[in-house]
């Protein structure tokens, strides 16, 4: 799997971190939870994603965070290169595509 950043809170240095993949799927870097396949998110990291594409399934804490359930990224390289502290796990996602139900029909 190949990634780009699309962004982060603190930038492309720090965490959490939002990725596009190749795979036209989305690598969300969090803080690990308890279930190796979720992760929780500070609200502010949606902001980063393209466009026309959103992110599904996310529940709200109820605190500036949102929990998310995906399958857990464990190639070690890729891991290497993201930088990823032992605090934190790196999940894929499906990339959703937004959807406004009064929308005009631009396909036309």
């Amino acid at each position: 799997m190949k990634i780009r950043l699309l962004g982060g809170p603190s930038g492309s240095q720090g965490s959490p971190r939002l990725y596009a993949t190749d795979r036209e799927t989305f690598a969300v870097q969090g803080w690990k939870t308890a279930r190796a396949d979720r992760i929780e998110i500070p609200h502010r990291l949606i902001a980063y994603a393209e466009p026309g594409t959103c992110l599904a399934g996310l529940v709200d804490t109820g605190h500036g965070t949102f929990l998310l359930s995906g399958i857990p990224v464990t190639d070690p390289e890729l891991l290497q290169d993201m930088n990823i502290p032992s605090h934190e796990a790196v999940l894929e996602l499906p990339l959703g595509r937004e959807v406004i139900p009064d929308a005009p029909d631009l396909r036309r």
